[in-house]
């Protein structure tokens, strides 16, 4: 297997140290062997590892390689859809069940950094959802006034207070969710590789699964250089799920988020950009999001080309529309650019499968993946020990893949450039 590098990242150059991860060279039987080494696969273990169960971790790269490591580092509470639509969509029960845990995951993930006293610069200044078409904004307010409804420490925020928390004029309205926040996403992978095994977990990178089948009771998992036996198995490798289990990976469509960051702005400009260090992320057809780092760069994130890439100008539509945000940004200069891959679901929800008797999957953070992976990791602890009887906060279905799912790069193309066309002529 060929070790790849990190992205060339702000986080690679900025990273606390990495714990050692060294490949698996010995065979081992474990009750637990989890596939994927991000924050979905690192969380299940701890919480697994807490609870006194044997639990190994296995990923391809470095743990925190993957999307983990490389996303804007915004932890942002809720799902992809408006309460009413959850409840609509699951039944009563089950729907308040997801919207209780789903807006708790920043709370969740912000006590669990305290706990274990992770490094990784985590503020939690709240999250701005900002809307600068009036249908986008309506749309706004109403997810706004179903979050109040439900007792959330939600604001519906208006052009002029917009104006004073961004310093642009842009936005028409935005929902202020304060348990919103931001972190150092590669550091916080780390921390959770250091958490994890304290806890009695262990993790081995540079170690992918090259196949999974049943024997006799149990689970065998090929790697490079050992054999891993185990009771159960996790599978959580988001957006990069190969064909490791039938059809799965046709189930999501791994789409490339990209990134590029400033170097540190002037305290007068990184100030009068975002005062209160709130994260924000656009209600667009392409989104758009950002945040000012604990250091005054400006980090601004969006969809780019549907491939790896190395620099700034590789995304320079994000430097363009910044400057076309803050004037004031002309002439800064951008150090970093990189990308990674997330997972996307036909319907924007996560899922959770149960494809054989002990086997778990979870992948499909659609864009929420630093608090939604992180809190899935404890739901999904108590299924693997607790079985079907263990209930989780999410509902559990069964493998779908998405129709035409080979056409999938070209159809994510289209509809990138088809959404900044209508987003730039405000339709």
């Amino acid at each position: 297997m060929t070790r790849l590098p990190l992205p060339p990242s702000l986080y690679a150059d900025t990273a606390v140290a990495p714990v050692a991860t060294p490949p698996l060279d010995v065979d081992k039987n474990v009750s637990v062997a989890i596939v994927g080494g991000g924050y979905t696969g690192l969380s299940t273990a701890l919480h697994l590892a807490e609870q006194g169960v044997e639990a190994l971790v296995l990923e391809a790269q470095e743990p925190g390689w993957g999307a983990s490591g490389n996303n804007g580092g915004h932890t942002n509470p809720g799902l992809k859809h408006d309460p009413d639509r959850i409840e609509a969509d699951f039944g009563a029960e089950l729907g308040r069940r997801m919207i209780a845990f789903s807006y708790g995951t920043t709370n969740f993930t912000h006590e669990l950094i305290r706990r274990f006293q992770i490094p990784c610069e985590a503020r939690q200044n709240g999250t701005l959802r900002a809307a600068y078409h009036e249908a986008s904004a309506a749309a706004i307010e109403t997810t706004a006034q179903q979050c109040i409804r439900r007792g959330m420490p939600v604001t519906y925020l208006n052009r002029e207070q917009l104006r004073e928390m961004t310093g642009t004029g842009r936005y028409i309205g935005a929902m202020l969710d304060a348990r919103g926040g931001d972190l150092h996403p590669l550091s916080y992978a780390r921390g959770l590789v250091r958490a994890a095994i304290s806890a009695g977990a262990k993790v081995h990178g540079e170690t992918p699964a090259l196949s999974l089948r049943r024997e006799g009771a149990r689970w065998r998992i090929e790697t490079p250089k050992a054999v891993v036996h185990a009771d159960k198995v996790l599978l959580a490798t988001n957006g990069f799920t190969d064909d490791l289990w039938p059809a799965l990976r046709r189930t999501i469509v791994p789409v490339f988020s990209s990134i590029a960051a400033t170097a540190p702005l002037s305290d007068a400009v990184a100030r009068a950009i975002m005062p209160t260090r709130p994260v924000l992320y656009e209600s667009g057809h392409i989104t758009v999001y950002y945040r000012i780092d604990q250091h005054n760069r400006l980090l601004m994130g969006g969809r780019g080309p549907m491939r790896w890439i190395k620099s700034p100008h590789d995304v320079a539509y994000l430097m363009r529309y910044a400057e076309r945000l803050w004037p004031q940004l002309k002439g800064v200069s951008w150090t970093h650019g990189w990308n990674s891959r997330l997972a996307i679901t036909g319907d924007h929800y996560p899922h959770v499968h149960e494809p054989a008797e002990n086997i778990l999957i979870s992948l499909g953070c659609n864009g929420r993946g630093v608090a939604l992976a992180t809190a899935m990791g404890a739901q999904l602890a108590r299924r693997l020990i607790g079985g079907a009887k263990a209930e989780i906060d999410m509902p559990i279905s069964g493998i779908k893949p998405i129709p035409m799912h080979a056409f999938w790069p070209v159809g994510v193309t289209t509809a990138v450039i088809a959404g900044r066309v209508r987003d730039r002529l405000g339709i």
